[in-house]
């Protein structure tokens, strides 16, 4: 089953985790923006520049993503170009992260195409001939290595972290919740006490396209996935439907949540916003992932929150976790030339050197890749992560557009998905019906990427 392939590649990931040095309170520099990538100094054997090498200039594209990873990403460029003098790092940062590929097809379409790229849709550019193997000696920084069609594209950047309820305290205090939901029903009865309360129960960050992924996959992963981790290739192939049970209760649920308790400025607040939202204390409630952690602390340092997974009715636990096709990547074109390969391969090294990479993951509060032991300081709120990533009794699973191989969806189809949920609730439309129009959409793409 791929569901067990999947399970046995992320016990290297649940590894990794479990070897975290829990600090505690606060002390850790999760919320720090200073970028705390910078502040240690990597091995000798990465950083130390060779003076005899022949200059060269790369270029290094990402998306935008949130404000911590984006400055951290920065700060490690920074940092890898004053340690390596010879190379020259042009910095290439998407606008809008709501359309990363996009982004790359046009700066592909005009020769932009990036030396190095943070690579989200392996699939779409292998298959066009853009991307080259990873470099072998790079293998062994990882305990496992994401494979397409049996290669390796990708230096994971993090682990595939676990969405989940970011909640205040006092909201939960104030409304007379003291216990966290053993069930989605019970999840649902916190929403009524905290409506009741005068809160707002939810933000939402509509206005980024990225963020409706959160939730919208919460219900697939729950209601879809958790039994069926193939099913994409069954909608592929024609033999399932977005019209089946499962999926329109997944619809049915999202559409509920959103039209009952989500704040209803929803559509036009930007992810950038949720943070401050919840620390003002005018919603009770956001369901992201980790990387919010520090973007709150640093919106109210003494902001008192919490995290946890939410759980399906009948009280199990499942969330997105498991390795995804997505890391650095090295372009085709960059890879015949041998000095840039080389820069390549000297970024990589970098990136993930201890010394450097445990500030990476402190400041953006992410999963650790690597197979070397990292000494990372955490907060309350990254703990609580960190138990779910290591529970075994926690199952995990993918994004819609997450899955590869024959699970892959038409990269196209994502956006133009979320955008449809949310014409279904600001339209309260009938959920079928607009499920019919998924899978005509559905099926229009793949025939055209088979063309």
């Amino acid at each position: 089953m791929v569901r067990d392939k999947y399970l046995k590649l992320f016990s290297g990931v649940i590894a990794t985790s479990l070897i975290l040095t829990a600090c505690g309170g606060n002390n850790g520099n999760a919320g720090s923006s200073n970028g705390g990538a910078t502040n240690s100094p990597a091995s000798e054997s990465s950083t130390t520049p060779d003076n005899a090498a022949a200059p060269v200039t790369i270029s290094i594209g990402y998306a935008t993503g949130d404000p911590s990873g984006k400055k951290a990403i920065e700060d490690t460029i920074d940092a890898f170009m004053d340690a390596n003098p010879h190379i020259t790092v042009k910095n290439l940062s998407e606008t809008t992260s709501d359309s990363y590929l996009d982004w790359l097809k046009t700066k592909d379409a005009v020769g932009e195409f990036p030396d190095i790229i943070e690579m989200r849709d392996t699939k779409v550019f292998a298959d066009a001939g853009k991307l080259a193997e990873l470099p072998q000696e790079l293998h062994s920084l990882f305990p496992h290595l994401p494979a397409y069609e049996n290669k390796y594209y990708n230096a994971p950047i993090a682990g595939n972290a676990p969405n989940g309820i970011l909640y205040s305290k006092k909201a939960y205090e104030d409304a007379g919740i003291t216990e966290l939901p053993k069930t989605y029903d019970e999840f649902l009865a916190i929403q009524e006490k905290l409506a009741a309360s005068g809160k707002s129960p939810i933000v939402v960050g509509g206005k980024d396209l990225f963020h409706m992924g959160f939730w919208v996959n919460y219900f697939l992963i729950t209601n879809v996935y958790a039994n069926d981790p193939d099913w994409n290739s069954k909608r592929t192939a024609k033999t399932a439907s977005f019209t089946d049970p499962q999926v329109v209760q997944a619809i049915s649920d999202y559409r509920e949540l959103f039209t009952k308790y989500v704040d209803k400025g929803w559509l036009s607040t930007a992810d950038n916003q949720t943070a401050s939202i919840l620390v003002s204390g005018k919603a009770a409630q956001l369901f992201s992932g980790p990387w919010m952690i520090g973007q709150i602390k640093e919106a109210d340092p003494s902001f008192e929150f919490g995290f946890y997974p939410i759980p399906d009715r009948s009280g199990k636990v499942v969330v997105n976790g498991l390795p995804t096709l997505a890391g650095w990547s090295l372009s085709a074109e960059a890879a015949k030339d041998p000095n840039k390969v080389a820069a390549f391969t000297s970024f990589i090294q970098y990136f993930f050197d201890p010394a450097q990479y445990t500030g990476f993951i402190e400041t953006t509060n992410s999963i650790p890749s690597i197979s070397a032991k990292l000494e990372v300081n955490t907060n309350e709120q990254m703990q609580q992560v960190l138990d779910v990533v290591a529970n075994e009794d926690i199952q995990k699973s993918m994004m819609i557009n997450q899955w590869f191989g024959e699970n892959a969806i038409p990269p196209q189809f994502r956006n133009w998905f979320y955008k449809l949920l949310q014409e279904l609730v600001v339209s309260n439309a009938d959920v079928t019906e607009f499920m019919k129009q998924a899978d005509t959409e559905y099926d229009n793409n793949v025939k055209a990427n088979a063309q």
